[in-house]
């Protein structure tokens, strides 16, 4: 076999595509093999592989195959300005409509920072309830007595969870023991 010939397998080796992306692009017109060998293996010369090249560069641009066989019946180094700027203003629409949802999301991750402040309960406003229902001072000390003595994880997790400091967690958990 001539060493400038090179077969599917080997060009799919140097290329870095698969086999099966070769037959397709043959069977789609755009790289068909130079000739055949003996054995009818397909062979492909170094304007084939060239032709690769150019096939791989437009894809990278996102250029639908379709699109890349008018631009291979270009000479080398003859770009068609109409489908390059054709795929950059697409580029431009994928590019705004990421930008629209990349806004949304951004929208949507303040409203629940926000959803969250709002409705997160405040020692203050706990107190307030616990009050409202008819709970005097002792009353809660001797709620908290029961949490502690009952769950005391969930004790602490409550606590920490209406943003009371620590320091002052640990001295109503230790007067709730003491109580308890």
């Amino acid at each position: 076999m001539n060493a400038r010939k090179l077969t599917i397998g080997a060009l799919a080796r140097t290329s870095g595509l698969s086999r099966s992306t070769l037959l397709y692009y043959d069977r789609l017109g755009l790289l068909p093999a130079a000739q055949r060998s003996t054995a009818n293996y397909r062979l492909y010369s170094t304007a084939e592989a060239r032709r690769l090249g150019r096939i791989c560069m437009y894809r990278q641009l996102g250029i639908p195959l379709k699109e890349i066989g008018s631009l291979l019946r270009e000479p080398e180094g003859n770009l068609p300005v109409e489908i390059l700027q054709g795929r950059l203003q697409a580029l431009d629409k994928d590019i705004a409509e990421l930008r629209r949802q990349q806004h949304c999301i951004v929208q949507l991750l303040q409203q629940e920072s926000i959803y969250d402040e709002d409705h997160m309960i405040t020692k203050e406003r706990w107190v307030e309830i616990m009050r409202a229902a008819g709970l005097g001072e002792q009353d809660m000390r001797n709620w908290h007595a029961q949490f502690e003595k009952m769950e005391p994880e969930a004790h602490q997790e409550f606590l920490e969870s209406l943003g009371i400091e620590p320091d002052e967690i640990r001295k109503i958990r230790e007067h709730s023991r003491r109580q308890g």
